[in-house]
């Protein structure tokens, strides 16, 4: 895992909000999927800092969510 600053060359096309997120913004995250990595950063701050993540760990982290929310 790596937080870069400033953000990785990521068109903006690439990132996207879960569903589940609302439109009041609120606290929200958007992600990208880049070769070697899934990119993280504040919706709010688009030109902020992006944490890198593999993407086996974002797998696991998003599975062990949802089995928490499930």
């Amino acid at each position: 895992m790596s937080i870069q600053t400033p953000g990785p060359t990521v068109p903006d096309s690439a990132w996207f909000k879960s569903s589940h997120s609302s439109g009041g913004g609120g606290e929200c995250v958007e992600v990208a999927a880049a070769s070697g990595a899934v990119h993280v950063r504040d919706s709010k701050v688009a030109d902020g800092p992006v944490l890198a993540v593999a993407p086996g760990a974002w797998a696991r982290f998003v599975g062990m969510a949802a089995d928490r929310l499930g």
